[in-house]
């Protein structure tokens, strides 16, 4: 089976991480890479990169994030689903690219909610709703408005339960078939 990567875009509240470990358990031979595990291991760099509120703002994570993905593929083959907000169209015109260069098939989904669920759902996580959260609201409306709904394929969650997204994605995935994903070798290159 070729490397395939299942990336899942979306806002905080839409349903990424927990759609994402469905999506793994539904395509066989898949696993989940968390992009921001990349983006804690280069906070903990000391002395400290440049400041910054968003370690996406660092060009090292997009690369570490590309080269990762790339070696696992490598090493494992199969689908590697990613959960990550990505809004900056610039840098995601970087990952996808980089992932390009190396061969590596992207199906890039946004799981999109209205703005009173995704705000409901973030208020309903934590006693206290997180504020880093809640922010990126707005800044995920513009880039779903202006790029980003018009780069991927759009699952609306606002009614669906994670399993539910999870079996659209793996059909839309899939073409519709249970098992493999890409399996024909004119697919992989």
């Amino acid at each position: 089976m070729c490397p395939v990567i299942v990336w899942l875009n979306g806002t905080h509240g839409a349903g990424k991480t927990t759609t994402s470990a469905l999506v793994q358990q539904l395509i066989p031979g898949s696993r989940v890479f968390d992009a921001e595990k990349v983006g804690e291991t280069l906070m903990d760099i000391t002395p400290g990169l440049p400041e910054t509120d968003n370690f996406q703002h660092w060009p090292p994570w997009r690369q570490l994030v590309v080269e990762t993905a790339r070696r696992v593929l490598d090493y494992t083959g199969g689908t590697l689903v990613i959960p990550m907000t990505v809004l900056v169209e610039q840098y995601w015109r970087e990952i996808h690219e980089g992932l390009t260069q190396h061969a590596i098939p992207v199906r890039h989904f946004v799981l999109d909610a209205d703005q009173d669920t995704l705000r409901r759902r973030i208020e309903g996580e934590h006693p206290v709703p997180s504020p880093f959260r809640l922010k990126y609201l707005q800044p995920y409306a513009e880039a779903s408005r202006t790029w980003l709904h018009a780069e991927a394929e759009v699952i609306d969650t606002t009614h669906l339960t994670p399993a539910q997204a999870a079996q659209q994605i793996v059909l839309r995935t899939t073409g519709g078939s249970s098992g493999t994903v890409l399996t024909r070798p004119e697919d992989c290159y």
